[in-house]
């Protein structure tokens, strides 16, 4: 019976060692996104945390970095300003990349002595690159637009292999594409999801549509089921799709066949009524002229005599007055009297001889008609 509790014992120890890490009871695994903020926990964390150093142990050093030591933040390192001391005496990151994954330990000392154990915490960080199929490297994003094959790779960087693959084969660490609603994309045949000989990277490729702009794609890392973290990507076109005829639906098309139309139209209308405006505004001015210079002839006489005509700029005028008394038969009686005057303008010539301008009055004449 003993040997069966015994037995049991070792069967929890060992259990709690693979829900834990690989290396002891002690540590813990992080997982975030780029671009996140991350908080990496101190266990054994001290009171006034003036104890507490954290060291940085990865690959792409050579051998450990610190960057908090004795509660005191490092000022020789490259991201010093992401860096800071919670109150729990925990490590804070901010916007995280994906040089920053790696073993993190974290550790106490009182009078030159390490107080407990270390706090190992291994951080994974899940990034995601995009590429077009049709370059050979990795392009930026303003060179994404429709009509394009793109791809997509999402990639978990972890410490080492044997941490990656532990989690892999013990944990059920897993990445899938979805979309915005959370469905699995594998079952939609418009895009490919392959994964490469390394568990921990996944691709999506797909050809780019007019209305893919503003859309979302999520890469998603669950373990044990449980989702972890994920990264977002959504597709911006840096420039708007080209709107021609074979992509234009038929009440587009005539919405832009009438503004071109309206567009063209409009600036020969305004052109014509302008010269319309104008030629109505010369024939006015032609009109009010000849009012104004049309010379008045007496009954029956439709020119002027021959020497008025070749004086030039000259203005007559006839006024003829009539009897008050003039019957119905309009025959002259003795007392109707008739005045004729005449006024003509200066001669051409020199305007300072005044002795060129003339006046005639004739004097009344009263004729007798029986």
């Amino acid at each position: 019976m003993a040997d069966q509790c015994d037995l049991c014992l070792l069967g929890l120890i060992f259990l709690s060692s693979l829900l834990t890490g690989t290396s002891g009871v002690d540590d813990a695994h992080v997982f975030i996104s780029s671009g996140d903020n991350v908080h990496l926990p101190c266990n054994n964390d001290l009171s006034d945390c003036k104890s507490t150093t954290w060291i940085d142990s990865s690959f792409r050093h050579s051998g450990t970095v610190s960057l908090i030591e004795l509660g005191n933040k490092k000022k020789n390192i490259e991201r010093n300003e992401r860096l800071s001391l919670g109150s729990d005496c925990s490590l804070n990151i901010k916007n995280i990349t994906e040089e920053d994954y790696g073993l993190y330990t974290c550790r106490q000392f009182v009078n030159g002595e390490q107080q407990g154990t270390d706090t190992r915490v291994f951080l994974h960080v899940l990034q995601v690159s995009v590429s077009p199929s049709s370059s050979s490297s990795s392009s930026s994003q303003t060179e994404i637009s429709p009509g394009r094959s793109v791809t997509l790779s999402c990639q978990l960087y972890s410490y080492d292999d044997k941490t990656r693959d532990y989690l892999v084969r013990s944990e059920g660490l897993q990445l899938l594409w979805v979309n915005q609603a959370g469905v699995d994309l594998k079952t939609d045949s418009r895009y490919q999801i392959l994964f490469s000989s390394d568990p921990c990277i996944i691709t999506l490729t797909t050809t780019l549509l007019n209305e893919d702009d503003n859309r979302e794609w999520r890469c998603q890392l669950t373990l044990r089921n449980q989702l972890q973290t994920s990264v977002r990507y959504t597709v911006k076109y840096s420039v708007l799709p080209s709107t021609t005829a074979s992509t234009l639906t038929p009440t587009s098309l005539v919405i832009v066949i009438v503004v071109a139309s309206f567009a063209v139209l409009l600036p020969a209308l305004i052109l014509w009524m302008i010269r319309r405006k104008r030629d109505d505004n010369r024939r006015g001015t032609d009109d009010s002229e000849d009012h104004q210079t049309r010379p008045v002839y007496p009954t029956g006489q439709n020119t002027l005599p021959q020497q008025e005509q070749t004086d030039d700029h000259v203005t007559y005028t006839e006024v003829t007055a009539y009897s008050k008394n003039q019957d119905q038969k309009k025959k002259v009686r003795c007392d109707d009297k008739v005045t004729y005057a005449s006024i003509r303008g200066a001669k051409a010539g020199s305007q300072e001889n005044c002795s060129e301008l003339y006046a005639s009055v004739n004097k009344n004449h009263h004729k007798s008609v029986k």
